[in-house]
């Protein structure tokens, strides 16, 4: 919701997770909420944390069933909260939405982020090399952003062996 988007630039720009993402700004959160195809969610993880997180999910109505994890960012680190929600995104992306395909692409930087993705599933498609700028008080740099995906028997099969 418009009233959830000062605390989602907020997460974006946090310092923990600045590295990690490419932050957007307030009007591209807006003009993302009113296209039918991407939904923006509040991660929510009990009482104590009414807004843990957001998540961006583009490609809703993609006619080839290919649904993007666009943005995750969680605020609490290292207690489960990114493995719960993948899982239930990839329960989300292919029984609910029927997706076909369910893609992200991740900076190589971000090491913690990739093991998780990789430990649920998604196999790597390739790398784009030094694709995306980061800025810093040493001077820019570049990263290379690595495209992992699971598609819909792969996660079929994880649902028979009890992985899902």
């Amino acid at each position: 919701m418009l009233s959830d988007l000062e605390w989602v630039i907020t997460v974006e720009n946090d310092a923990v997770n600045r590295p990690f993402i490419t932050p957007w700004e307030r009007v591209q959160h807006e003009g993302a909420l009113r296209i039918p195809d991407t939904r923006h969610f509040i991660v929510e993880a009990g009482a104590d944390a009414p807004r843990a997180g957001f998540v961006i999910l583009q490609g809703l109505r993609n006619p080839h069933r290919s649904v993007e994890l666009k943005r995750i960012v969680l605020q609490p680190k290292g207690q489960g909260l990114g493995r719960a929600c993948a899982r239930l995104l990839k329960r989300m992306a292919f029984t609910d939405l029927h997706a076909h395909r369910f893609w992200l692409d991740v900076k190589s930087l971000n090491e913690r982020a990739r093991s998780l993705y990789a430990s649920e599933g998604f196999v790597e498609e390739g790398r784009l090399r030094e694709s995306v700028r980061i800025h810093s008080a040493g001077g820019d740099t570049w990263d290379t952003l690595i495209v992992m995906s699971m598609l819909d028997r792969e996660y079929d099969a994880r649902v028979a062996l009890g992985l899902e």
